[in-house]
């Protein structure tokens, strides 16, 4: 299976649960008097149309690269996880506001068995978010990562919602407002997360340099390869799922240009083939002087 194949996947994985979570947390938090249920609710459902922009996001980049677009489609996918983000923030700030409105607002504690609700629920989101965090590294997807931090803002919403739950229904009467806290503390930990996932994105739409480790392979697959003697500068760009290279190899000064071309297709080869991730690469001879 593809990475592309492998990252679709897991966005379907990611639409079908946050579906079921949106619905028994609605449900729950309604019928148990729980705004810090229903805030989470509505992060689920948010989520919900953020994986569908991801989904959208991981198809669109796996397009091959056409006469508009030599370099492929793959910088769709950060400019995904930018509305990805968005849907975040949008999330966070109805929450916030909706807590701030319930504070103020005389309401009834909620249900002791919202309690029970939560605590399989937080344990499912916390499961999701390794799952899919693991198949955004394998698959080096940053729209998916941005998914895996919805499950995880998803959980931390939950936790919120349990601790407000709890001290209601323990301090009982004059303790409503403590589930709204909750939910209000929440939003801002759902803001901070919304920034851990666009700081990469905005780096890998800047070409920010952060690929340290796959320069140090590189020079090391170069070096296994006949006739190159060093290698020189290193520049690489991601770009989805993919890293596009342009890398300096040093040969030999006496040798022809025809046998300079034929070293930069094997290396260009043996690179592609010993490091898949990779996507155009673009090799440069100069003389071992």
């Amino acid at each position: 299976m593809t990475n592309e194949q492998t990252a679709i996947r897991t966005t379907y994985f990611s639409i079908a649960g946050n579906a079921c979570l949106a619905v028994i947390k609605g449900l729950a938090g309604f019928f148990g008097n729980s705004y810090a249920l229903i805030a989470d609710a509505i992060e689920s459902t948010t989520d919900i149309f953020a994986s569908f922009l991801v989904l959208f996001g991981l198809k669109y980049s796996s397009r091959p690269a056409d006469k508009n677009h030599p370099y492929g489609h793959g910088r769709a996918e950060p400019l995904v996880t930018f509305i990805v983000v968005g849907f975040l923030i949008t999330s966070a700030t109805i929450i916030a506001y909706e807590s701030i409105k319930n504070i103020r607002t005389p309401h009834e504690l909620p249900k002791v068995w919202t309690l029970f609700i939560l605590i399989p629920l937080i344990l499912w989101k916390e499961v999701s978010f390794r799952l899919v965090m693991r198949k955004a590294k394998e698959t080096n997807s940053s729209s998916l990562k941005a998914d895996a931090w919805h499950h995880r803002s998803d959980a931390i919403t939950s936790i919120a919602a349990l601790f407000g739950i709890s001290i209601a229904l323990f301090f009982g009467k004059g303790y409503e407002t403590a589930d709204d806290w909750a939910a209000l503390f929440a939003s801002g930990l759902i803001l901070y997360n919304s920034y851990k996932i666009f700081r990469p994105a905005l780096g890998e739409i800047m070409d920010e340099h952060l690929y340290d480790d796959l320069v140090a392979d590189i020079r090391k697959v170069s070096l296994t390869v006949e006739g190159v003697m060093a290698t020189e500068k290193c520049f690489i760009r991601k770009a989805g799922i993919q890293f596009h290279v342009d890398l300096h190899a040093k040969v030999e000064s006496t040798i022809s240009v025809r046998q300079g071309h034929e070293i930069a297709h094997r290396l260009k080869d043996t690179l592609r083939n010993d490091i898949p991730q990779l996507g155009h690469v673009l090799i440069h001879i100069e003389p071992n002087e």
